[in-house]
């Protein structure tokens, strides 16, 4: 695109909006988040039985891919973190959203790929399954770094750059949106495969995304606000309401290295890596932990609305306490819902398992959500923001990658995901302990 297309006066100068176009930002971006669904678990949780069958793969081959290919995605988010910084937002979610379209209808074309490399019957020089492995290894690394990664960090990171005092409402906000988005997913993806067929579905999520998210974010994305003529939050944020909190003051802005060398940086990073192998794992197996649990498949994909309920409820709730209390105390909430989660999961098939499995997640959900958002601008400053988030979102999308592997290990061994819930449960309880250390960096920068 030529120069001026890029330019944040060009087509339209948000500072003429009647309102702050801070808010355009949290709905776009909002959106964007959702675009991602094809790329995250809860968008592949549909197509997990199918690419069996169609593959001829196992479920711990087909995990192992999964693990393979989201592991090696997370290798180069760091990298792609810091062209965050570099590009900008609007480039950003232009540049990725036209590449995860191109991706899913490669996805669409795995099938057709095998028979075409690998005949049916046909003698080869390396094994049809070896083939269909890597075909659809690759379409892991491609989507998860894509959808999973770049997309929503870039749309997670940009409501950070146009808000402070109110980032978390504004992530509120935008997460009551995502939550019943990514609720509603599996079903609706279902229809869609049992409608049109998992082909047409990939082809038609990607003509979407290149024809409606690309020039969405064109259209609406910005950087940030000074590029504009604008200020965050949209005026000057009284400094009577900072002080109910002193976290919400920056001192300075962290590079990568020093963010890096602080445990707050780690406490919050494992916290979230370990929420996503964990809700990662469940959600690509959840069809066979709910037989195990005695849950229909339609009993246990609607356990996901219930779900996204708390998870709502929790995202506003910490939206607001975020700007009057300090992050820590709100990341010890996160671990001991999601310990809750798991021991719930673990005993599922009784009511009383069943209701710690929805609140806990939901609980543990919308934590995340916030929390994930509001912790690495407040913490480390906004100038170095994409090459933080982006070592984070590498964390969280390799441990996503490990999550599916280890539960259908544990599956095959012990014909059960006992042993790997039981292990599962350690590492919220460690980190509940951790978290009362994570205290704000900016504090001892004063």
């Amino acid at each position: 695109m030529p120069k001026k297309l890029w330019e944040p006066g060009f087509p339209f100068q948000p500072a003429r909006a009647p309102f702050f176009y801070g808010w355009v930002i949290v709905a776009a971006a909002s959106i964007g988040i959702v675009f991602s669904i094809p790329g995250q678990t809860m968008g592949f949780s549909v197509f997990t039985n199918t690419l069996m069958a169609e593959l001829n793969l196992t479920r711990v081959q087909l995990s192992t891919a999964y693990c393979v290919g989201t592991v090696l995605s997370g290798f180069t988010l760091p990298m792609l973190g810091v062209w965050f910084d570099r590009l900008g937002a609007r480039r950003m979610v232009v540049y990725t959203s036209v590449a995860t379209g191109l991706i899913l209808f490669y996805l669409s074309w795995v099938k057709g790929l095998l028979d075409l490399i690998s005949p049916v019957g046909a003698s080869s020089l390396l094994p049809r399954t070896v083939v269909a492995f890597a075909l659809i290894t690759l379409g892991f690394y491609l989507v998860r770094a894509s959808a999973q990664g770049v997309l929503t960090m870039t749309s997670r990171n940009v409501i950070g750059k146009w808000f402070d005092y109110h980032r978390g409402i504004a992530l509120a906000a935008s997460g009551t949106l995502t939550s019943f988005a990514f609720s509603i997913a599996p079903a609706v993806l279902n229809r869609l495969v049992e409608g049109i067929g998992y082909v047409r579905t990939w082809q038609l999520l990607g003509v979407l995304t290149i024809g409606a998210m690309s020039l969405l974010g064109w259209l609406f994305f910005r950087d940030n606000p000074e590029e504009c003529g604008l200020v965050m939050d949209g005026t000057t944020v009284a400094a009577s309401d900072h002080k109910e909190n002193a976290d919400m003051t920056i001192y300075r802005d962290y590079n990568r290295g020093e963010a890096l060398r602080t445990w707050p940086f780690w406490a919050f990073n494992l916290s979230f890596a370990f929420f996503s192998l964990f809700a990662t794992a469940f959600t690509f197996h959840i069809e066979s932990i709910g037989d195990e649990g005695g849950r229909s498949s339609a009993e246990i994909f609607g356990y996901f609305i219930p779900m996204a309920i708390a998870s709502v409820a929790t995202n506003v709730l910490i939206g607001w306490l975020s700007a009057r209390t300090r992050l820590r105390y709100l990341l010890l909430a996160m671990n001991l819902a999601a310990l809750t989660g798991v021991i719930g999961l673990i005993h599922i098939s009784s009511p009383l398992g069943l209701l710690a499995y929805i609140a806990g997640n939901g609980v543990c959900g919308g934590c995340f959500s916030a929390l994930s958002g509001i912790v690495w601008p407040r913490f480390f400053g906004r100038v170095h923001l994409g090459a933080i988030s982006g070592v984070s979102m590498s964390s969280m999308v390799i441990a996503s990658g490990f999550g599916p592997l280890a539960f259908s290990i544990s599956k095959a061994i012990t014909q059960s995901y006992a042993l790997a819930l039981w292990l599962c449960a350690i590492i919220p309880a460690v980190m509940a302990v951790g978290s009362l250390g994570a205290d704000n960096p900016q504090r001892r920068s004063k």
